[in-house]
């Protein structure tokens, strides 16, 4: 698969990360990319750009580009595994990069390199072993690898950042000293002494979790033990204090229970080298600044407020409109699919949960039932018992499938505070829902024809790389084996006949049916958990739903669950992310500010505002200020096409035009700018 360099604002040390222009743009394939770029004080300009890529990768196009008259390059490279921080090219002046003898930093992964897994996992322990040497009185807990780095638990004292100066320094100290790792093979017995000998009741709870045998410990020199099954470095000196940093502490409970007492959890990350170092903490940085909660509050998009409760979406009108945009798109795309439309209410009765068996296996992430007439009423935390109730409203045929209802429903669920984040984590959405009622051997046509809608939505708005799996039977499920057999093969068929990679999930389906999921890629390479097909054998049992067959006896129809963007807040976060805020023409909230020079032009700018409002565009008029700081206000609103007008162009009827993609496009008629907006609009191109 090839995929387009992203647009991504980086610094390429630490010392310029200050000078990246906040208009900068991002997107990504099918819109065309641009490398970003730092301009210094002096007038060089450094060109680059960070792709997921591999040190192997054979398939580079370099190619140019313009904005605002600065020349530019971007390439496309063959897809993989990590992250790659390219210079594109530089003007002027050489700034040193963060990037190896060819360009690229390849930053792997825990799964791609068993040595950096190890590296990390040591790094936990030297940090143990330095925050008990600097807090003899801290206990230890657990201390994993994560996916970028590691993390440990202790029993202490609140930290601050203060500390964990102090406490990398003695990792630093430790590593330089080179002590081997050594693996011990111990009894219970013997493990349940050392633990009693040293105070540390948090191994011995996790010692008490291990069932097998014999024990397994590894040794820092001979200073520092831990309970551990590995792997680990040979020796500290393996790894480069150069390539550790640690990030930040927080709060832990043990074992995740509110009930449990309260760690404090140091979070490390760790890499092979310097380079890959610098690599990540450039990519998190950019994560920082296209977080969809800052992204949101400086775009006024949505928000969340206290007054209301956690958990619960205002949607702004800029971010309103962008929302509408999506759900139009939803909608048409759906009717030319052969969906029928729903809408449904918010509560039902709480017996229909009952039947839903939602009660008995999700009723920790429900709210509690209310009384109405002496009748228990629940609010929904999923659609489908709405959509079979829709279904059961009159006998079908066999003739009648497949029947495909799909409705953009609101739920409620149940999320506890701390879980809590922006649109991503919430407790009232709306979620993109279908659901299909076909005949066993629709089953392979009706998935394919999903998995053509999922590729048609997600491309529409610039997601074109994805990672599959096949979940398949669990060891707790409903329904026979032969079912489960041909519906397993039935996603699988789909799939292969769709041609799209992907890979199996052995037991990992839903005890109700085998599953799809696919997550998307962003601008960052970053995973997001969006579409779900699910087969399910349970809740038509549960509601007894059937069909007449052809010989007129009563059978019960396969059930398709689906949903493609998820639900429409945490799809808009990952667009808001993606898109570092700014949107491609067709999807901008505004995509033309008018800006006069004086207020002599403003009456020709309500001209201009009524023609492009009728043609459809979504348009507004900004004056008051000098036109230097009405464009630059612009910029930072990240307003795709600003129209200037000023004596001359009031005189000639035109507007002169400047793109946040293009730079200046000069002056043109109303007629032509209009034009070219539609044009645009309806391609899904940059003006």
């Amino acid at each position: 698969m090839v995929v387009c360099l992203h647009r991504l604002a980086f610094s390429l040390s630490p010392s310029l990360n200050s000078l990246l222009n906040p208009s900068l743009r991002f997107a990504s394939y099918p819109f065309p990319p641009f490398s970003s770029s730092i301009q210094r004080n002096r007038g060089t300009v450094i060109n680059f750009a960070l792709y997921r890529g591999n040190s192997n990768s054979k398939s580079v196009e370099i190619c140019d580009a313009q904005r605002n008259g600065v020349p530019k390059s971007w390439a496309l490279a063959t897809d993989s595994s990590g992250f790659t921080v390219a210079t594109a090219s530089i003007e002027e002046e050489k700034e040193e990069a963060v990037s190896s003898s060819d360009g690229r930093i390849v930053l792997p992964t825990n799964e791609s390199s068993e040595r950096l897994l190890r590296i990390r996992h040591t790094c936990a322990h030297v940090m143990a072993m330095a925050v008990q040497k600097l807090y003899p009185d801290a206990k230890v807990t657990i201390g994993p690898w994560i996916e970028n780095g590691f993390y440990y638990d202790f029993d202490m004292e609140p930290l601050t950042d203060k500390d964990l100066k102090k406490i990398k320094k003695e990792m630093d100290r430790i590593i330089g000293q080179n002590l081997p790792l050594i693996r011990e093979e111990i009894s219970r017995h013997e493990a349940q002494r050392r633990i009693l000998a040293v105070n540390e009741p948090y191994k011995m709870e996790i010692l008490e979790s291990i069932k097998e045998e014999p024990i397994t410990i590894y040794h820092i020199g001979d200073e520092w033990w831990d309970l551990c099954a590995g792997p680990h470095v040979e020796s500290t000196g393996n790894i480069s204090r150069k390539a550790i940093q640690l990030e930040s502490v927080a709060g832990a409970y043990w074992r995740g229970d509110t009930d449990k007492p309260m760690l404090q959890r140091i979070y490390g990350t760790a890499w092979e080298n310097e380079e890959q170092l610098k690599a990540y903490l450039h990519f998190k940085e950019e994560a920082i600044r296209r977080d969809h909660r800052r992204v949101g509050q400086d775009l006024d998009l949505f928000s969340i407020q206290d007054e209301a409760g956690g958990g619960l979406v205002f949607w702004h009108p800029k971010g309103a409109i962008v929302r509408h945009i999506i759900e139009d798109a939803w909608k048409k795309t759906h009717i030319e699919h052969g969906y029928d439309l729903l809408y449904t209410p918010h509560v039902a009765k709480a017996d229909l949960w009952k039947i839903s068996g939602h009660l008995d296996f999700y009723k920790e992430n429900m709210y509690d039932r209310m009384e109405i007439e002496k009748e228990l009423y629940q609010l929904r935390p999923m659609n489908c018992p709405y959509h079979i109730l829709v279904y059961e409203r009159k006998l079908h045929s066999y003739r009648d499938f497949p029947i495909r209802f799909a409705e953009l429903g609101t739920v409620y669920r149940y999320e506890l505070s701390g879980s809590l984040h922006g649109l991503f984590r919430v407790r009232g959405f709306t979620q993109d829902d279908a659901h299909i009622f076909c005949l066993e051997h629709q089953i392979k046509d009706e998935i394919r024809g999903v998995l053509d809608l999922t590729e048609d939505i997600l491309l529409q708005f610039g997601f074109d790389k994805y990672e599959i799996n096949l979940s398949t039977r669990p060891e707790k499920a409903v329904g026979n084996d032969e079912i489960w057999v041909k519906a397993t093969s039935a996603l699988k068929d789909a799939l292969d006949d769709k041609g799209w990679s992907y890979e199996r999930d052995e037991g990992g389906g839903a005890f109700y049916g085998p599953k799809i999921d696919l997550k998307i890629e962003d601008a960052l390479g970053r995973k997001w958990q969006c579409s779900t097909i699910q087969v399910d054998f349970n809740l038509p049992q549960r509601f007894n739903i059937t069909y007449v067959d052809s010989d007129q006896e009563k059978k019960q129809p396969i059930m398709i669950h689906r949903a493609i963007l998820g639900s429409m807040e945490r799809f808009f976060g990952v667009l808001i992310e993606h898109y570092a805020g700014d949107f491609p023409l067709w999807l901008s909230p505004i995509q033309t500010r008018i800006l006069p020079v004086t207020d002599a032009q403003v009456e020709y700018c309500n001209e201009i505002w009524r023609r492009l409002k009728s043609n459809g565009i979504r348009t507004e008029i900004c004056s008051g200020e000098r036109l230097p700081k009405l464009i630059r206000n612009a910029e930072k609103q990240k307003i795709p096409l600003m129209a200037v007008v000023g004596p001359k162009e009031a005189e000639t009827q035109t507007v002169t035009v400047r793109s946040r993609y293009k730079g200046e496009l000069g002056t043109m008629s109303i007629d032509e700018f209009v034009t070219r907006i539609k044009c645009a609009v309806e391609s899904r191109t940059f003006f």
